[in-house]
């Protein structure tokens, strides 16, 4: 299994980044890993489309066209931790590309990024920062993956 999990702008918590290279080094058993940031759009306030629009171009450039893109997004499908490991499960299953989960910009995707996804994954109803939703979501796919190899993280 390859993934990637890219998200807009650094992390600038120490712990946050720590916790995060931690579980992408635990995944590392079951799958490889790769979590990278791209850099959010600088300069004087501008549009929040143009935003979007520049961010776009640059989440579009990170990815590669056979890659299987998921936008977290609030409109995404929700799971409990096993629902979400069966529909990991069934994509490596069924479907041998690699995976790109994208964490998004306070303005959300510019409609290029919406057209080229495959699928939509939300972690919550409620907003999180991006560093709170690579954290969780880096998590999650952890605990998919202990789950989908019966290995006791996630216990009944």
């Amino acid at each position: 299994m390859k993934l990637k999990i890219l998200h807009l702008g650094k992390t600038s918590s120490r712990d946050v980044s720590s916790m995060v290279d931690e579980l992408v080094k635990r995944m590392g058993r079951f799958a490889k890993c790769e979590v990278m940031a791209i850099a959010k759009v600088k300069g004087n306030p501008i549009d929040p489309l143009e935003i979007k629009r520049k961010e776009g171009e640059a989440i579009l450039s990170s990815i590669q066209g056979a890659d299987y893109l998921v936008l977290l997004d609030e409109k995404g499908d929700q799971w409990d931790s096993r629902g979400f490991a069966e529909w990991f499960r069934l994509h490596f299953v069924n479907d041998s590309r690699p995976m790109v989960l994208l964490i998004g910009g306070a303005y959300g995707f510019s409609e290029e990024v919406y057209e080229r996804a495959n699928a939509k994954l939300s972690l919550s109803k409620m907003t999180f920062n991006h560093e709170l939703a690579l954290l969780i979501l880096v998590e999650q796919v952890y605990r998919a993956l202990t789950i989908i190899h019966g290995h006791p993280y996630h216990n009944d």
